[in-house]
């Protein structure tokens, strides 16, 4: 089973097992391989990327505290995104951008096993919806596409089909034999003519009408949902401008509200309610019948909180980060929210006057970069719970996680999270904190803020005391691991730290080296408080790995994109060490990243030309 993503969410290949958010086995017990028990991480750019299933009975059993009615689809490339349908036993997945062959796979997640792959799209699917039958299945595709399809799923075949001439964001299913699609100076309205279709096998024409806009014609819309219940006839969208509109059956624009906020990015509905998903964590709540304003639901945390304390009181200087996703379960009335820094909250909405929380979590933001595990020391002297790692991003921060929920010690961030421990924050900009990719008028390819933002590389000192990280910007710092609080900074390499590497207690010395995409290799006293040793400047190219070998002697052996192995010994002197190079490998290839074996007898390189020497 092939995994791809970056972070730590990521979407199966196909074949693969599918589970619940949050846990669950992907690949089965009788796959004979790893079986992937939890997913720290979530990417749901709009609401198409977010759906709940009031049916937990029909979920395996998840770890303690995780709301099994939430299930999430992770992005693979683009925008990752599924809904479900027939009574919440099936979920269609789109995992492709413009990756090879998109395609959109209906999965029977009680059996997590796909049960058919529909290829209808050339670049990338933007969003689907089930019918409220589930019979049929729509499909958008990406702008380059144009096209939109409508699939008798179990049949494999495609029923309807039209070209769009716009960039569509959101489709929903009416309860009548209607859709509705939503997107840039666009809402139409498509008819499913049930009656041709019995009677051709090819596919027809899907007819679509132009909703009334009237003088609202130039707004961008970010999300529908057709009204249910006594509200089937009609249909709600917001505009990222911050508008809430009301169609009728007979696709006019009947009435529209000013949400009064900056941006609006989606919108939900029960029976009764209107859920509209805005910026700075606002999420406003309207009655369906009459678009009466009722109420806001509580705001999530402060972009930059503290979790291991209380959460904060409101203040007009704290920065909430926007609501990106809603879902809505009717059967428990709980509120999913995805907020734009990746974090996920339930909300308990069926007494609006007393709305709580169920349930939250926090998640990296952008790329995770690297993953440490905390060594196992006896209680008294660990300065975090057993089974704890910690992880950094590009999004400036590192995260201290647990997975061991029967620890002797409490774990300290459960304001926001049953795993996450800690958030260190390595600098105050909270702008990376958010994820820029999902700005309503992004581009396919957009980047991310800022290539220099973000931390590259870290490394737990051996006796599980320090934690040393390098960013991509060249800064290293120290922070001591039972607090969190910074001990140590440099501003060490003038371009990105790529490595970091600790000496083992045996070598006799506590040294610290790191490694630089500007060719330099600095040797770092640790019992010193860090004090700069020496530099190295043996390589002509970026260094891609760093490494100390021996017992009673000191060995540094580092490799890197100029295709050298460089192998120094240290000469002990009275105000501390100086590394002479011994030997220089040179290679035909570059040199990616090395390892010492348990023996410290052998260096194993991995190489750009697929080998391993």
């Amino acid at each position: 089973m092939e995994w791809r993503g970056a972070g730590l969410g990521a979407v199966p290949e196909e074949g693969a097992g599918l589970g619940p958010y949050g846990g669950g086995a992907y690949g089965g017990a009788d796959s004979g391989g790893v079986t992937l028990e939890k997913v720290l991480g979530i990417t749901a750019q709009t609401s198409s990327g977010l759906a709940c299933n009031p049916n937990t009975s029909r979920y395996p059993p998840t770890p303690p505290g995780t709301p099994k009615h939430l299930l999430i689809m992770f992005r693979v490339g683009g925008h990752g995104g599924r809904r479900e349908g027939e009574s919440h036993r099936h979920a269609a997945v789109f995992p492709a951008q413009n990756g090879h062959r998109p395609a959109v796979r209906v999965w029977d997640v009680e059996e997590r096993a796909q049960v058919s792959a529909l290829h209808g799209h050339k670049h990338g699917v933007a969003c689907v919806a089930f019918s409220p039958s589930a019979k049929y299945l729509v499909s958008v595709g990406y702008p380059h596409d144009m096209v939109v399809n409508v699939w008798d799923w179990k049949k494999d075949s495609l029923v309807a089909s039209n070209k769009v001439s716009c960039k569509v964001t959101a489709v929903s299913f009416s309860e009548d034999s209607y859709f509705v699609t939503v997107g840039h100076r666009h809402v139409k309205f498509w008819f499913l003519d049930s009656s041709r279709e019995l009677k051709i096998n090819e596919t027809v024409p899907l007819v679509g009408r132009s909703g009334l806009l009237g003088e609202l014609h130039d707004n961008v819309f970010c999300d529908v949902a057709c009204g249910r219940g006594r509200m089937s006839g009609s249909t709600f969208c917001v505009s990222s401008s911050g508008l809430l509109c009301q169609f009728n059956e007979k696709r006019v624009l009947e009435k529209w509200i000013v949400l009064k906020v900056p941006l609006a990015n989606c919108v939900c509905l029960s029976e009764e309610l209107i859920f509209c998903g805005c910026a700075d964590g606002t999420v406003r709540i309207f009655q369906a019948r009459d678009m009466r304003y009722l109420s806001d639901l509580p705001k999530p945390h402060p972009l930059g909180v503290d979790v291991t304390q209380a959460p904060p009181p409101r203040r007009p200087d704290l920065v909430y980060p926007d609501t990106i996703a809603l879902a809505y379960d009717a059967c428990n009335r709980w509120l999913s929210c995805v907020y734009k820094d990746h974090s996920v909250y339930v909300w308990d909405v069926g007494d609006l006057r007393n709305v709580r929380k169920v349930w939250s979590d926090l998640f990296h933001s952008s790329f995770v970069w690297s993953v440490e595990v905390y060594p196992e020391f006896e209680e008294r002297r660990s300065c975090l719970p057993p089974g704890s790692f910690l992880t950094c991003s590009s999004d400036n921060t590192i995260r201290a996680w647990t997975l061991e929920s029967g620890s002797a010690r409490p774990v300290q961030g459960s304001a926001y999270s049953t795993t996450l421990l800690n958030v260190v924050y390595v600098d105050n900009n909270t702008q990376h904190l958010q994820d820029s990719s999902s700005a309503p008028d992004r581009s396919e390819n957009v980047g991310h803020l800022d290539i220099k933002s973000g931390v590259r590389v870290m490394q737990v000192s051996p006796d599980g005391e320090h934690l040393a990280s390098g960013d991509r910007g060249g800064t290293l710092r120290i922070h001591e691991l039972r607090f969190m609080q910074e001990v140590a900074k440099v501003e060490a390499h003038d371009s990105e730290v790529l490595c970091l590497e600790y000496s083992k207690p045996e070598t006799g010395a506590a040294l610290l080296a790191s490694a630089s995409r500007d060719r330099l290799i600095h040797v770092l006293n640790v019992d010193k408080n860090y004090k700069l040793e020496q530099t190295l400047d043996d390589h002509s190219s970026a260094i891609t790995s760093v490494k100390f070998a021996g017992n009673g002697d000191i060995q540094l052996i580092s490799c890197g994109a100029d295709k050298s192995i460089y192998f120094r010994n240290a000469q002990k002197l009275p105000d501390g060490f100086n590394f002479v190079r011994t030997h220089h490998v040179a290679e035909k290839t570059t040199l990616y990243d090395m390892d010492i074996d348990i023996t410290q007898k052998y260096v194993a390189v991995a190489c750009q030309d697929r080998n391993v020497r």
